[in-house]
């Protein structure tokens, strides 16, 4: 139990901006094996981004109390996934090489295309949240955090899964940051599922037609699956930070597309 605990707060530390008051010793194994609380910590992002939702929306209108609650998330993270969306977007946009879109993404700079779909994305998240919400409010403030935990949790799954069918290809002497995971065994995708499907499951007993909400999140994986591999023979953390924000955007159309259909 020590020990998990321990890699828990590594995956804590390396994917928040939350401190601990003590200190733990690093390694690379122990940061590849903290990745199976990688959905884990979206429960952590989900939990903070919903309270300062829930405490917002007593004084402040719903398009504020959400707005709040994305600067939140965004604070908790330190902007670490939505950074690596503006670099996957302007390393596919401006490069045509694997080395020039290695090159690009690494670059501290903020491109178009990087401002761009970082623009697209919050507003898919803001609007996505603005209607389901309402929807949620009905089973009860609880199926409200549930939400929010629920797209954080799913969508991290949902990108760390690449690393169990890619190869890592940055050499890390040049990145900017260390790699997300390098080396992942079946224990790690275990912990992974468990943790990214538990809320999924249960969002899904509000409407077992929810359920239908994994099918285009897994196409999307697919599509990236194939397109990183073509492009540049794996993943970066960037790419899975892209992949990560992507499908926080498609799990809340998801919800939003099949309420609506059967509703």
């Amino acid at each position: 139990m020590k020990r998990e605990l321990e890699l828990f707060w590594i995956a804590l530390i390396f994917y928040t901006r939350i401190p601990i008051p003590f200190k733990i010793e690093y390694t690379d194994d122990k940061l590849n094996k903290a990745t199976r609380y990688f959905p884990l910590i979206g429960y952590v992002v989900g939990l903070v981004s919903f309270i300062a939702y829930f405490l917002l929306q007593f004084v402040l209108p719903l398009e504020l109390s959400v707005i709040g609650s994305l600067v939140v998330g965004i604070l908790t993270t330190g902007a670490f996934h939505e950074d690596g969306l503006a670099d996957f977007f302007d390393g596919f946009g401006g490069g045509w090489t694997k080395e020039k879109i290695l090159d690009i993404m690494k670059d501290s700079r903020v491109g178009t295309y990087g401002m761009v779909a970082t623009i697209i994305q919050l507003a898919i998240k803001y609007f996505g949240l603005i209607y389901l919400i309402p929807i949620f409010t009905q089973f009860g403030v609880l199926a409200i955090l549930i939400l929010f935990i629920g797209y954080h949790a799913f969508a991290r799954l949902a990108a760390i899964s690449l690393s169990f069918v890619l190869d890592y290809v940055r050499d890390d002497e040049k990145s900017k940051a260390k790699p997300i995971a390098k080396k992942q065994t079946s224990t790690e995708l275990f912990w992974v599922c468990i943790f990214g499907l538990i809320p999924f499951l249960i969002i899904c007993s509000y409407s077992i037609y929810f359920i239908f909400s994994i099918v285009p999140v897994f196409f999307i994986l697919l599509y990236f699956k194939n397109f990183l591999y073509k492009w540049i023979g794996g993943y970066t953390g960037d790419c899975l930070g892209a992949v990560e924000q992507i499908c926080e955007s498609i799990y809340l159309i998801s919800l939003l597309a099949i309420w609506n259909f059967i509703s």
